[in-house]
């Protein structure tokens, strides 16, 4: 138990960290950016990520995931007004997930969870929302990549750059460490 939940903790926090690093590369005013009525903006993206979260790990161990006070149609519609917001949004969205991973122990990491009245393990249930949050991250980045281009930093290894990567990797000794302690790393030296 304790390993597998380690490791989704890191899984989500490097999903966290991709989002911020595209969307801190993004001028405000296109984060709310859409094509047209039928696509999602980062801004819309956001939204429905916070109403996912606030919907799936409030009393996670207690009640089904699905809460009354969610309106998921709400999520996709343009209702975050500026940054700030979505920040703040995202931040309680994220808080509210790693305040519940934290209460998972020995003693009930064999409960079983319900989604909408579909019983999960613990670990399905933690698997379907990290699935689920790396899609949602994913367009985030592409939509950030959307924007600036060329100008997008790189959130791996750069293009071009697959040979000089992996000849670092190899020069090192073997170790046991999961893939996103450097990346985590780096994130809170800066």
């Amino acid at each position: 138990m304790n390993n597998y939940l380690i490791s989704a903790i890191k899984q989500f926090q490097y999903y966290k960290m991709l989002g911020e690093k595209s969307i801190n590369q993004i001028d405000d005013e296109k984060l709310f950016h859409r094509n047209d009525d039928s696509q999602n903006s980062i801004a819309i993206i956001v939204n429905h990520l916070w109403g996912n979260m606030m919907s799936r790990w409030t009393d996670f161990l207690n009640s089904d995931g699905e809460k009354d006070f969610r309106n998921r149609d709400l999520e996709f519609e343009s209702v975050i007004n500026n940054k700030t917001e979505l920040l703040q949004k995202w931040e309680e969205g994220w808080n509210c997930l790693f305040s519940a991973l934290d209460e998972i122990n020995d003693e009930n990491f064999n409960q079983t969870i319900y989604i909408r009245n579909q019983g999960h393990s613990i670990t399905e249930a933690v698997n379907r929302q990290l699935c689920h949050y790396a899609y949602h991250i994913g367009q985030i980045v592409l939509l950030a990549k959307q924007v600036r281009g060329a100008d997008f930093d790189s959130l791996s290894i750069p293009k071009g750059k697959s040979k000089d990567y992996n000849s670092a990797k190899f020069s090192q000794e073997k170790k046991q460490a999961h893939f996103t302690d450097e990346f985590l790393t780096d994130k809170n030296e800066n």
